[in-house]
């Protein structure tokens, strides 16, 4: 009877990626692939032992998609986890919820709202916005 030798089969966790994320961010850097070291410095959890990830949108999400085969190759190289699949959570953007202020009457504007105090200050020092 002969033995077969088992593999052992490396479990993915949190630490094992905390361990392991600068050199996958070195990775990406080296190659100039800015796009995807942004989205890989956002927050990424493990979770059930897949790797998930936030993205911001569907510009970063479409990225993401397309980094996945090369990332799920190295992470596998630098842990030995071979169990493992990434998933992406798409965050919307946050809207802005006041408007912009685009000209200098709109900012002092904003600013006297903010601090009724700076009127009587613009008046006693006779400043306009609008020169």
């Amino acid at each position: 009877m002969e033995l077969i030798p088992t593999t052992s089969v490396q479990s993915f966790t949190q630490e094992l990626l905390e361990k392991n994320l600068p050199e996958i961010l070195t990775h990406f850097k080296n190659l100039g692939k800015n796009l995807e070291l942004a989205i890989l410095q956002q927050p990424i959890k493990v979770k059930g032992g897949d790797l998930v990830i936030e993205v911001i949108g569907s510009v970063q999400e479409e990225i993401a998609e397309k980094m996945k085969p090369d990332l799920v190759g190295l992470v596998r190289k630098l842990t030995g986890a071979n169990s493992f699949s990434v998933h992406l959570e798409v965050k919307e953007e946050i809207q802005e919820t006041h408007q912009k202020l685009y000209t200098d009457r709109d900012k002092m504007n904003f600013l006297i709202k903010k601090h009724p105090a700076l009127m009587e200050l613009a008046k006693k020092f006779e400043l306009d916005t609008d020169f």
